[in-house]
């Protein structure tokens, strides 16, 4: 780093240049922070010939126009210029004038011919060999960057002022090729349909031929290199030192002693966190941060006792998921189907146990950010939500912590948790047969969920294959077979089978497991069954006394779902034969424009739709006609419709379409 200085102040001291140079960085690497603590400072101690340097910072970011470019200059070399103004900023030990500032300053003072009655001293104007130039974030200007560099060059070639150009070329490259893209790619097209190349057959991909005319008819880049050769002598690669500019970061959080002291004793972990993420963005660094600082002080508010380990492991967790997410590495999206540090961990064991790559990216994630550092809580949903939206959710903060303070000891996890959130091999061999045996235990009493049974077997299929247990295949087969049935007395229905599986990771499906699987289907789907009777059960009893809950739960829990197949059809008649004429009308409605929008969903209710048409037929059937009996049999007919959907092809007609 000092080396670089000394190369930038060598290039100040110099005599005569007609050239610029340029600092070329990544995007929040801290070529700014760099400019302002280890550069500017430099040049203006620096006195040659009699004269001292000042420096003259402008930031391109957003600018427009040439035009603004030319403002900010003159605002920045004003400031030199106005004694009043000059004596405020000294009195204040203000530097420079901030932005906003700037912006309420009376320009009419500025612009003016006198300054509170002193003069302008025009030969100030004129004064250029003391003066350093410093243009940054060339790439983030919304002026074509040619036009720019030839205006700076104005500055460098005829007033051989010192100018030095901050910028990320890797942007600035992708900028000069993304430019007008859609426009140049119709005009690409629209030549190469002139000359008869766009659908000539060759062994090129229309895409690589419309970029190969675009770069050959818009080639900016070239442009771009001609006019920097002409401008810029020296193009330095800023490498930041990170232990040095950790102090400048750390340095915030100095008014919080308990923050300030973790992060000094931490300092290992943060630089090696921000090394393994791949980039050198420190920006994103100061954001993650800042996070960790709202992390910390509600960790120690709420749960003081909070171990070292955990804290650390919140550090580390809370850096790593910034990088991932705001360096563009992954999407939005990619954590939030994990709800907690259980869930974590049983994707890490089916991936690393079972060779499961459909879950690569988490096992990339922890293997690169946990890398010899162990802890058994190492996913904290609390600050991915926070990260990821900037809402720090108090219930689910609460939720993380209370688990993590019972169980961060895993030797109080029961056994069957133990072995689908760790890798197995970290039981000590004194252990395993304990854990095996506490396991077959809990299986046998069914007192485990019924997809954790289907997950553990897939798990002892393995031990088996692999000698580690002693029973035979059958004999486990038998004790999971029968303990599923167990189970299923206690057990609720799982209805993201699918993905519930895939974090513990099938594999190949052999005979046993396949026997396995299907029995879970079976008890599975009578566990869906019973759900549902109990919820039409109490959805239906709503009616005729409590219509608007009806309304609400039918609305948000029955409209995609066959509710009707579940729920005794003369029972459901009954209920809404001594409902209003008003509700029944509502609920006929209700059901029509249910059976337009969910028609594959509801078929499997059909059958008791025909059969509560015929009940409504059989009670009307010779009655005389009252608003009600009139009511029921358009209910009966409306019915009539729905079932006609299904009767006439139409349901299968969109089967058809759908497959």
């Amino acid at each position: 780093m000092e080396e670089l200085v000394e190369s930038i102040l060598d290039y100040v001291r110099s005599d005569y240049t007609d050239y610029a140079i340029m600092i070329n960085g990544e995007w929040g690497s801290g070529k700014t922070y760099f400019w302002n603590n280890k550069v500017k400072n430099k040049i203006q101690s620096l006195q040659l010939n009699g004269k001292k340097y000042t420096t003259v910072y402008m930031s391109l970011y957003g600018i427009s126009n040439l035009e603004e470019i030319s403002k900010k200059i003159f605002i920045e070399t004003t400031q030199l210029m106005d004694k009043n103004l000059k004596k405020f900023m000294s009195s204040s030990n203000q530097t420079s004038i901030p932005e906003y500032a700037k912006t309420g300053l009376d320009m009419a003072n500025f612009f003016g011919v006198t300054q509170n009655g002193d003069r302008m001293d025009y030969k100030d104007f004129f004064s250029t060999d003391d003066k350093v130039l410093c243009f940054d974030d060339l790439e983030r200007a919304n002026v074509d960057v040619i036009d720019i560099l030839g205006y700076i060059n104005n500055f460098v070639e005829h007033d051989h002022i010192k100018t030095i150009i901050i910028c990320n070329e890797k942007e600035l490259s992708n900028k000069l090729k993304s430019t007008n893209l859609e426009m140049k790619t119709f005009i690409a097209t629209y030549l190469l349909d002139k000359e008869g190349d766009l659908n000539k057959v060759t062994d090129k991909p229309m895409v690589e031929k419309i970029q190969d005319k675009i770069e050959y008819v818009f080639d900016k880049a070239n442009d771009y290199e001609r006019i920097k050769e002409k401008l810029i002598g020296e193009t330095f690669e800023y490498a930041p030192e990170f232990n040095y500019i950790i102090n400048g970061l750390l340095m915030r959080f100095e008014n919080n002693g308990d923050l300030i002291r973790f992060l000094r004793e931490n300092t290992g972990l943060i630089v090696s966190t921000f090394n393994k993420s791949g980039t050198k963005n420190l920006r994103i660094l100061k954001h993650s941060l800042n996070d960790f600082k709202k992390v910390f002080e509600m960790v120690n508010k709420y749960y003081p006792n909070t171990s070292t380990r955990v804290l650390q492991t919140m550090l580390i967790f809370t850096i790593a998921v910034s990088f991932e997410i705001k360096a563009g590495k992954i999407t939005k999206d990619k954590f939030i189907n994990i709800e907690n540090n259980e869930e974590y961990k049983s994707i890490l064991v089916s991936s690393r146990v079972l060779m499961d790559n459909r879950q690569f990216y988490i096992k990339e994630f922890d293997n690169n950010y946990y890398y010899n550092f162990k802890s058994e809580y190492r996913f904290f949903k609390f600050i991915e939500i926070y990260v990821r939206t900037r809402i720090f959710d108090m219930k689910v903060f609460k939720e993380n912590m209370d688990v993590i303070i019972n169980t961060v000891d895993i030797s109080k996890l029961p056994a069957y948790k133990r072995l689908l959130t760790e890798e197995y091999w970290k039981i000590d061999d004194d252990e395993f047969d304990k854990v095996i045996e506490e396991i077959i235990e809990d299986v046998k009493k069914g007192t485990l969920k019924l997809i954790d049974i289907v997950k553990l077997f897939i798990y002892f299929s393995y031990f088996i294959k692999k000698g580690l247990i002693s029973y035979d295949i059958r004999t486990i087969k038998t004790i999971f077979l029968n303990g599923m049935n167990a189970a299923s007395l206690t057990s609720e229905y799982c209805d993201n089978v699918t993905e519930e599986l895939d974090k513990i990771a099938v594999g190949e499906v052999n005979a046993d497991i396949e026997e396995v699987l299907k029995h879970f289907n079976i008890l599975n789907k009578k566990l869906k069954d019973k759900m549902y009777i109990e919820k039409a059960d109490e959805i239906f009893k709503c009616i005729p006394m409590k219509m608007e809950t009806f309304y609400e739960r039918f609305d948000k829990e029955c409209m995609n779902i066959p509710i009707f197949k579940y729920y005794d059809v003369y029972q459901f008649f009954q209920r809404i034969s001594c409902a209003s004429n008003e509700d029944i009308v509502s609920i006929k409605e209700k059901l029509l424009n249910r059976a337009s929008l969910y028609m594959k969903e509801i078929e499997p209710e059909i059958k008791n739709i025909k059969q509560l048409k015929q009940v409504i037929d059989d009670y009307t059937k010779g009655k005389d006609n009252t608003i009600k009996i009139v009511m029921l049999r358009e209910f009966a007919k409306d019915l009539d419709t729905i079932i006609g959907k299904y009767e006439t092809g139409i349901f299968k007609k969109a089967k058809e379409e759908e497959i």
